[in-house]
Formats: structure tokens, sequence, C-alpha cells
């Protein structure tokens, strides 16, 4: 939770102007002291819910120890599901609807598998879209992950992801570029980030529409943005909520796609991912693949354990400090009635009252020279 300035202690002001969440004694008064209700709309296909619910749980409940968090995930029509997953999502989940009713202090949203190139055309779309409406208005903040980030954009400012000429798949070096946003207080200004994706919206894109951006790469391009009133809309590209072996997972499932005949060659692991162990193990599995294949015997199981224990995380303390800054932000701003995004003082348009202070690193300072198109 945020300091109180209770005094006239030069030192607040400083640290205000350093990007620290510092809360004045009228607002601390006048606080409630009560849980956060946060959604979490989940799209992800049957056999990744279970563990995308794991992960974004993780992530909030790894934040302040002071506040309760109420997690409240649901689905939205379109998404083909299994007559098991139907049922568990029947049993636990919420319908949009009761979230609708409820009213929610902050709401996460995850990707999706996509079906078909144009997002338009998905079958999810057009209940994503009535959930992106109702959020704007009713929800203080919403975190989006990859797809959704492409979803939102679509929606609201009419742009387009890109197909890259390859998938961005792998963990990836980040700088911070919004130096005092307050979603980024106490991170490194260096970190990894994983990715995984086939698609992407450009920075040109993100300017163009009055998004600041917070956290890029030279090599995996816009990680971390904001909509133009800095809060409101969260957008990530990468997966700070992926577990350690999240990326080996679904390098084993390419393997397996390559030993059905779906795909012509042996895949590339993730980049910059593997230790050097790792990566002589991936050598020693394939060398023994080809043998087994050469000499028509069976082929070796998937050394998944023994790459698992030569892997780093060299991500999640990251995601974890961002996603506290969020939920820390929303606490001091969320209407104690859950149906109203704020307090009554704040503004919608400026909520973290920021508004022309945002300091940024010029792209030529941190020395990358032409970032990603």
């Amino acid at each position: 939770m945020p300091l109180v300035a209770h005094s006239n202690l030069p030192t607040f002001d400083s640290l205000r102007a350093h990007g620290e969440e510092i809360l004045s004694l009228d607002r601390a008064l006048s606080q409630d002291i009560r849980e956060l209700h946060i959604g979490l709309l989940n799209m992800m296909p049957d056999k990744a819910v279970s563990v995308t619910e794991n992960q974004f749980m993780r992530l909030v409940g790894g934040s302040n120890q002071i506040a309760q968090f109420y997690v409240h995930p649901f689905s939205i029509e379109g998404i083909e599901r299994g007559p098991e997953m139907q049922a568990y999502i029947d049993e636990y989940y919420e319908t949009f609807a009761q979230i609708r009713e409820k009213g929610l202090d902050a709401l996460i949203i995850t990707g999706a598998n996509p079906a078909t190139p144009i997002l338009a055309d998905e079958p999810f779309y057009e209940s994503l879209r009535e959930v992106i409406e109702w959020a704007k208005q009713s929800v203080t903040s919403v975190i989006c992950s990859c797809l959704a980030t492409h979803a939102l954009m679509q929606q609201l400012h009419g742009e387009t992801r890109r197909q890259l000429p390859r998938k961005k798949w792998g963990v990836y070096s980040h700088r911070v570029t919004g130096t005092n946003h307050p979603l980024l207080r106490g991170i490194n200004t260096r970190f990894d980030v994983p990715h995984s994706r086939n698609n992407t919206i450009s920075r040109e894109q993100f300017v163009r529409t009055g998004h600041q951006i917070l956290v890029e790469s030279r090599e995996a391009g816009v990680h971390l943005a904001v909509s133009k009133d800095l809060f409101r809309r969260v957008y990530f590209q990468g997966h700070p909520e992926y577990f350690i072996n999240s990326l080996l997972k679904e390098y084993k499932r390419e393997v397996q796609r390559y030993f059905r005949g779906d795909r012509a060659e042996f895949p590339p692991p993730p980049e910059n991912y593997l230790t050097p162990e790792a990566a002589s193990l991936i050598t020693e599995f394939w060398f023994a693949v080809t043998k087994a294949n050469e000499a028509g015997t069976e082929r070796p199981p998937f050394p998944e354990k023994a790459i698992l224990a030569h892997l780093d995380n060299t991500w999640v303390d990251t995601g974890k400090a961002i996603f506290n800054n969020w939920l820390g932000l929303v606490y001091q701003l969320t209407h104690v009635d859950r149906t109203k995004p704020f307090h009554d003082n704040i503004d919608p348009n400026d909520p973290l009252n920021m508004r022309g202070k945002l300091q940024t690193r010029p792209l030529w300072n941190i020395g990358w020279g032409d970032m990603p198109r």
C-alpha cells in the first residue's frame, strides 16, 4: 500500500516526482479498507484453461498481502469447449451477465487460440466486443494479454495486428522507456519477458493512437503500453504470467507435431530460453531420435524433466512487481461501490493525475538503433 503524506516532509514531493504513489492525508482518512474484485476472462483453449487460471492468480496472489483479492473467472460464448471443460466452466465460472450485474474493480483478459487469421472472424469476437464495451465504462483498469491486446486495439482504435515473418518465440531482453510511471515502481530498468505470438501491434500503431509505451525490446517490439489516460487499459504483448516450463511445454508440443508429420522439420527451440546444459540435452535428444529413426527402433521420450532442471526464470519477479503496482493503483482509485470505476473526485481521463508528467527515455538514448517495425 502507498505511503501517506501525513506531514509536509519534502521527501514526499521528491518521491512523487520519481513516480512513487503518495496518498494525501485527506484521501487516506476518507478511504474504506475493503477487498478488490478482479475479473479473469479466460479465453484459452481447454488444455490451457486451468494453467492460465493458475498463472494469473499467482501474479494477483503474489501482490500486496494487506488487501483481499476476490478473483471472478468467467468465459464467453464462441469458444469451442469439450464436454468436460464445459462442465468445469458451468460449475466454477460465473457468467458475464453475473459479472456485469455485480461489477468489478479490475479485469484481466487472457489471450486465446485463434482459429482464423482475421480476429473479427473469430466466433468469440462479438462476445468479446460486448465485454470490452462494458469494461470501457465500468471497470477501473483492464489488463489485456497478447491476443486480447490485439482485439482491443482493433475494436477501440481500428488498428489491425500484423502477421510476423516468423513466430516471435522465446525470452527477450526489454528496457523501461516510461521511467516514472507508477506501474513500473521498484522494477529493474532492464529485464526479460517471454513471448509466444505470430502477430504484433507495432510501436508506430501504439504511438499514433495516443498510447504510451512503457517497456519494449529491440528483438520483440512493444511489451507493455497503456492507454492515453495512462491507466484505464494496460496492454501486454509478452507473457509475464508464464511459468518457467511454459515455453518448454510449447516446444514439446511442436516436437510431437513433428513426430505426427504436421511439420516438416525438427522445431528450433525458443530463442534465448535454454541454458547451455538444457541446449545440450536437446541436442542429445535429437541425435538419439535420428539414430532411432535410422535403426527403425522406438524413439526416446522427450527429456522434459531433465531439461526443466536446467532452466532459469528471469521474468517472474518483474511480472509480480508490475501486477502489485497495478492492483495497488486500482485499490487507491476505485470506488467502494464496485459498479462504479472511480472515486467521485477522480478524473477518468487522467486517473493518475499524470497528464503531461510522464517521463520517457528516447530510443536513441537506449542505444538500440532502429526499432522493429
